[in-house]
């Protein structure tokens, strides 16, 4: 797999030894069972897969590039580069202006855009009318589109379900840059809608077996389907799509449960002609990442840490996982960590930061849980186990230790 150059405070000198140690024990990434990183009385359960992905990195190289080949241009950046507080934080200091935010204000006045300014796409892509609209000020935004090519795969995998007369149900968060792009991208070729949850896929069941009605369909999915989609014609044919940093396993049961509805409606003999045989569309570092994830549920810990943006989807899901079993703490760096009482840690169901005590467990030995997701730096990893053992009084000669 290619390799990027991205600015070396965003590797690790801990982290860094553990990922090199695992890929060339297991090249072919077969093996998910953690690593295990003993430093004084603290052990670290680290995953077998975390951190920066191939379309996080392609976009840090793009954007860095962009800095370095256009030194007296104006260089701006559509939203958000990826969900992680740190890397955006050094892009704006390096000179790079905002266009919008995360939710699609505009945070200048877009007419002072001019043909020769810079305008780098995020790793989420951008909507068709967004990009229409650069391109008529005379903006080239090619050269730098950062676009994840996972989320284009998702892309085509619409087209050609609109090519072949599907409907298309984007399981995704509607107001995620990413969902919203490939909406944009997904209706014109096809009817669409957008579903967050199973809940809202038995809404769509219960439209599809004739049990809600269109106007009910109608209210509940408003501002969520496109200006052609109707309920009682275009849920004949449909086929499923998601937002790339979703849940795999709810994608699958969304799937599951949507081709029963239509087993039950249609019959098996015909369900080819009403549901498409689609494979997930996760890209391959979030799926790996759950997986691994998944796979520390196996351990004995005292509690996990999740380090990386409290607005990224990917990061979200890895705490929704390991919550099930272990206390869990959502930080976005090591600077939410207080002392060994405080911490300050994100609630993902509430959205809204939480200052906890007692975090740390007070016995001698402890087994600690430790990730983050894909849009997050290792040396963030690093920090936050540094501030650990600096905590716990900890001395570590890290040039000795054995991974």
């Amino acid at each position: 797999m290619k390799t990027f150059d991205v600015p070396e405070h965003y590797r690790s000198a801990i982290i860094g030894r553990v990922k090199t140690k695992r890929k060339l024990e297991d090249p072919r990434k077969k093996d998910f069972s953690p690593s295990y990183l003993k430093l004084g009385n603290i052990e670290f359960i680290i995953p077998r897969h975390f951190g920066f992905c191939y379309g996080v990195e392609n976009a840090i190289e793009k954007s860095y590039s962009a800095l370095k080949e256009n030194p007296d241009k104006r260089i701006y950046l559509l939203s958000q580069m990826i969900h992680n507080p740190m890397v955006n934080k050094d892009l704006e200091d390096l000179g790079i202006t905002f266009l919008q935010d995360t939710e699609g204000n505009e945070l200048m006045d877009w007419s002072s855009l001019k043909p020769e300014d810079i305008v780098i796409i995020p790793a989420f892509g951008a909507t068709l009318e967004t990009e229409s609209r650069l391109k008529e000020i005379g903006v080239e935004i090619d050269k730098y589109n950062t676009t994840c090519p996972f989320v284009e795969k998702v892309w085509n995998r619409s087209a050609k379900l609109g090519e072949l007369n599907y409907t298309v149900i984007i399981h995704g968060k509607h107001q995620h840059e990413e969902t919203k792009a490939t909406f944009s991208h997904t209706r014109q070729s096809s009817p669409s809608l957008v579903i967050l949850n199973m809940d809202e896929a038995r809404i769509l069941g219960e439209t599809i077996l004739g049990e809600r009605t269109s106007d009910a369909f109608r209210s509940y999915f408003e501002g969520k389907f496109s200006a052609d989609f109707d309920p009682e014609h275009s849920l004949v044919r449909i086929g499923v799509v998601n937002q790339t940093t979703m849940l795999a396993s709810e994608t699958q049961e969304i799937t599951d449960y949507l081709r029963q509805v239509m087993i039950t409606k249609y019959g098996e003999s015909s369900i080819k002609d009403h549901i498409a045989d689609t494979r997930d569309t996760l890209c391959y570092a979030t799926n790996d990442n759950q997986t691994a994830t998944i796979e520390l549920l196996k351990e004995d810990a005292d509690l996990a840490i999740v380090v990386g943006g409290y607005n990224s989807s990917n990061t979200s899901h890895l705490v929704e996982l390991l919550e099930v079993q272990f206390q869990s703490y959502f930080i976005k760096d090591s600077e939410e960590i207080e002392s060994v009482d405080h911490i300050t840690s994100f609630d993902i169901h509430k959205k809204e930061l939480i200052h906890l005590e007692h975090f740390l467990p007070k016995q001698e030995k402890l087994r600690i849980i430790i990730t983050s997701g894909a849009s997050c730096p290792d040396s963030a990893v690093d920090q936050v186990i540094q501030k650990i053992l600096h905590l716990r009084n900890e001395v570590v000669d890290f040039s000795q230790i054995e991974i």
